[in-house]
């Protein structure tokens, strides 16, 4: 049996294994790296990729309804705690609500959707996908109403920014425990990071590997020939030591099982400040202060 480590730490940079747990202000441990399904089609790639990670170790699946695959990341779930001999608690999945469905009933709503697919009683984190004005403080008190019934474990924002989170704040009862955003040594989030830190909010890094992006920038080559591993491991590695939770999507299995594999080594001071240094404030996707869906 491969049971879920019971180590909890507060930071990921302090984070030893794959099955470590990241302390949220809400007492939940979310692990420090997991698998995100964006862009994945719902269906037998999708299953066999999330079963391939839950067999190597990841205890964290991120989805979205927007996403479409909610069903299929539920059957994988439920295939892989029978095949690996997990409880569900093991796991900690994550899904969000979707623009079209902000509001406070419609938000309601949209997590028994969501649930239904996945076949799930409970999520561990659920979060507000991007901040549409004049919508998301409405979402925010569905979503502590689903907290303070026990209904989700943990609940968070995606894509806010500091006057995002300082608005929502002002009006709320909790604060958001997770901001899950673009985050990538092309777009460093310096402000955003230091306010997280102020206020018990874990970040949480998607397109950390700026969709391929990175992979032939010459330091992170230097880097990657320097510590051994390949600039996929560099990116993840510093992800952590900035105490940034992390969710890599594959659907290949030797890359699963290289983005988990960077827990046995550490980035020097010199060399983070150094990939800090190649911020170009780049975005891969939209910026939240600047969408249109």
């Amino acid at each position: 049996m491969n049971h879920t480590s019971n180590s909890y730490t507060l930071s990921p940079s302090a984070s030893r294994h794959l099955n470590d747990r990241v302390q949220l202000a809400s007492g939940t441990g979310m692990p420090p790296l997991g698998l995100g399904v964006f862009q994945v089609d719902d269906g037998q790639e999708l299953v066999d990729a999330i079963k391939q990670a839950i067999k190597l170790g990841y205890r964290s699946i991120d989805t979205a309804s927007i996403y479409g695959n909610e069903a299929g990341v539920g059957r994988a779930i439920r295939e892989a705690l029978t095949e690996n001999a997990l409880r569900r608690e093991d796991l900690f999945v994550t899904s969000k609500v979707w623009n079209a469905d902000l509001g406070y009933q419609e938000t309601l709503a949209a997590y028994e959707k969501s649930l239904e697919r996945l076949g799930l009683d409970e999520l561990d984190l659920y979060l507000i996908h991007w901040p549409v004005e004049g919508k998301y403080v409405e979402a925010w008190k569905a979503l502590e109403e689903l907290y303070k019934t026990g209904r989700v474990k943990a609940i968070g924002v995606s894509n806010f920014h500091v006057h995002h989170l300082e608005h929502l704040m002002s009006q709320a009862e909790i604060a958001p425990m997770v901001n899950q955003i673009e985050f990538h040594p092309r777009l460093t989030q310096p402000e955003l990071r230091e306010f997280a830190q102020q206020h018990g909010i874990l970040l949480e890094a998607w397109s950390p590997l700026m969709q391929g992006g990175l992979f032939e920038e010459p330091l992170l080559l230097e880097l990657a020939a320097a510590y051994k591993r390949t600039p996929a491991q560099i990116i993840l590695r510093w992800d952590l030591q900035h105490g940034v939770v992390t969710i890599p999507k594959s659907i290949h299995a030797e890359r699963i099982a290289a983005n988990a594999d960077v827990f046995d080594f550490e980035l020097s001071a010199a060399d983070m400040k150094r990939i800090d240094a190649l911020n170009q404030n780049r975005r891969v996707g939209p910026d939240p202060d600047n969408f249109d869906f």
